[in-house]
């Protein structure tokens, strides 16, 4: 849409709920998850509208919705009455969306658990794509959420992922150090890109070497939505099966990107807490197979 004279220097949530019939809070709770683009960046509630305003809203979360707890296995590697550390299996999508209201790892957390929040990622501290594996962090209460939020802001909570990507790296370590933004082209997917970008930094390490791939070791700094697959696409090695980013025939399994470790300081006894997990079987499978043709 775009903005008419009349409606300059009305704030965006304001003006969003009259257009939309929306409520503020929904509208807000849009602009936070950068689903609101003005001339295609990224705004924040308290923006004024300009006369020409170009506006996208990207609506595709139902905040109302009814979770439903289900009875769906996990893989629980710690926990304790404060948080959780779970072990992620590859195609399960960590909350509900559009298309996947049910079998989420939310649907399993309620389960099971006592866990404190509303919305649609009660618990959620960080998120993995669905089709990657491994550790992952669940606060059990609001007040652990919040903490656990902010030790991941601070870079205090340290993860490191396992990837195989295409064609041989030749030099042993790289960061690469680029904005992430949402793709203008193609809304499902993320890009480089200066215009609605936010910093992001991706370590890695090369932990070994095929005929025409590698293995390896990343650590992230920032922790924008795919944002292995993106830098990794960005320098031309992009993460092996991965359906967005890379151009080659992907199978069912999806990429092969596993998050293998995390350490942190719990936020409240201030235990070093510390954990590692092997890759699925699939993922074992395809490294084995690469080995073979060295």
């Amino acid at each position: 849409m775009v903005v008419d004279k009349e409606d300059e220097k009305i704030r965006i949530d304001k003006y969003l709920s009259s257009k939309l019939d929306l409520s503020r809070s929904k509208i807000q709770k849009l602009i936070d998850e950068e689903k609101v683009l003005v001339n295609n960046k990224v705004i924040s509630s308290n923006y004024k509208v300009k006369e020409n305003d170009s506006i996208e809203v990207n609506d595709d979360l139902d905040y109302e919705i009814n979770i439903v707890p289900e009875d769906i296995d996990l893989d629980i590697v710690y926990e304790d009455e404060y948080l959780l550390i779970i072990n992620k299996k590859s195609g399960m999508v960590t909350h509900p969306a559009p298309g996947n209201y049910t079998g989420t790892l939310v649907n399993a957390l309620l389960y099971k658990f006592d866990i404190e929040g509303e919305g649609i990622r009660p618990g959620i501290v960080h998120r993995l794509d669905k089709d990657t594996s491994g550790l992952m962090v669940v606060a059990k209460t609001e007040k652990v959420h919040e903490l656990l939020s902010n030790m991941i802001k601070e870079k205090q909570v340290e993860r490191h992922y396992l990837a195989l990507v295409e064609g041989v790296i030749n030099h042993e370590t790289g960061t690469i150090d680029a904005p992430i933004g949402r793709d203008i082209n193609n809304r499902q997917k993320m890009a480089v890109t200066d215009i609605n970008g936010k910093d992001s930094i991706t370590h890695f390490k090369v932990l070994e070497r095929f005929n025409d791939k590698t293995l390896v070791e990343c650590v992230l700094e920032t922790g924008r939505t795919h944002q292995i697959r993106v830098h990794m696409a960005y320098i031309n090695h992009p993460v092996v099966n991965d359906p967005l980013y890379n151009n080659k025939k992907s199978d069912e399994f999806g990429q092969m990107l596993h998050s293998k470790s995390i350490k942190f300081i719990h936020p409240i006894t201030k235990k070093e807490l510390y954990f590692e997990v092997e890759p699925p079987k699939e993922f074992m499978e395809k490294l084995e197979e690469v080995r073979s043709e060295k």
